[in-house]
């Protein structure tokens, strides 16, 4: 009896999981600081690039041929390619949401909400989002990849001994070009929208018909805060999408198997972003 006693009560005999199992708490707290840590780096890596973009672009003695070169295929690539696209998705949200809320409010006898609910729908929080999800998934996953291919191949080597700089010619006109082509197809997302709505509305019969009476209650709901939203919620996640792909692509360093991964990584913070900063936008605008 004494013996059996003692073997349970050694700690000698304590099973070796049991350290385990009281370790795994400081484990998982020390992976979300790890984490959270990372990611603090990143937006600050993010941050700083965005910081450099803007304050090197208005200097004019760094807009070189090339640059001017590199931004303008950007621009075509990002905002002049897609627009097709663009214009088919505003078609279907302004046939089924623009029409929807004006059948609606107009059932509830309070027409003179039309503007101001379409505005604070489809130009303050669908059309910003929408674009920059559409660019995300079209233009980062390739950025991604073509600066991670150059960067394994050499090409971003190959720049600097010609005498280039890549963070002239790679990432400048990548982020502006990024930030320009979401602005211009937010605002044209916004406008076949409405335009669509009102077409298809008058057509079917649910709406006045009234071209200039649609506008004007459109434009009377619009508020200068409403143009600062629309500006910030569509160029700020485009910046920070365009510089997270352009890190996650330059720092790829060993081979091109760590391109899928780095593609995943940047697309993954450019959507966290694009919402995270969209939400902060509205308390600030709207609060």
């Amino acid at each position: 009896m004494s013996a059996i006693s003692t073997t349970r009560h050694s700690p000698g005999n304590i099973p070796r999981g049991a350290d385990s199992w009281r370790r795994l708490p400081l484990q998982a707290l020390a992976a979300v600081g790890d984490f959270a840590r990372a990611q603090w780096d990143e937006l600050r890596h993010a941050a700083a690039m965005i910081g450099t973009v803007l304050g090197t672009s208005v200097r004019p003695c760094y807009w070189t041929a090339p640059v001017r070169k590199a931004l303008a295929r950007q621009v075509l690539t990002n905002g002049v390619e897609p627009v097709g696209f663009v214009c088919a998705v505003a078609a279907f949200v302004g046939i089924s949401v623009v029409v929807q809320l004006t059948f609606w409010v107009g059932e509830a006898g309070q027409s003179q909400l039309v503007g101001p609910v379409l505005v604070a729908v489809v130009a303050r929080e669908l059309g910003p989002v929408l674009i920059n999800l559409v660019v995300i998934v079209r233009s980062g996953s390739a950025m991604t990849t073509e600066l991670g291919v150059l960067k394994i191949n050499g090409g971003v080597r190959a720049l600097q001994e010609q005498g280039g700089d890549p963070f002239l010619q790679l990432v400048l006109p990548r982020v502006l070009g990024v930030a320009i082509s979401t602005f211009c197809l937010t605002i044209l997302f916004i406008l076949v929208a409405f335009a669509s709505g009102f077409l298809f509305a008058a057509w079917n019969g649910k709406g006045s018909g009234d071209l200039f009476l649609f506008a004007d209650t459109v434009s009377r709901a619009v508020q200068p805060k409403d143009v600062l939203n629309i500006l910030a919620k569509s160029i700020l996640p485009a910046l920070f999408a365009s510089a997270s792909c352009c890190i996650g692509g330059l720092g790829v360093t060993r081979s091109f198997t760590e391109i899928p991964r780095a593609t995943q990584r940047a697309l993954t913070r450019s959507v966290a972003g694009l919402f995270f900063i969209s939400a902060v936008v509205s308390l600030l605008t709207y609060r």
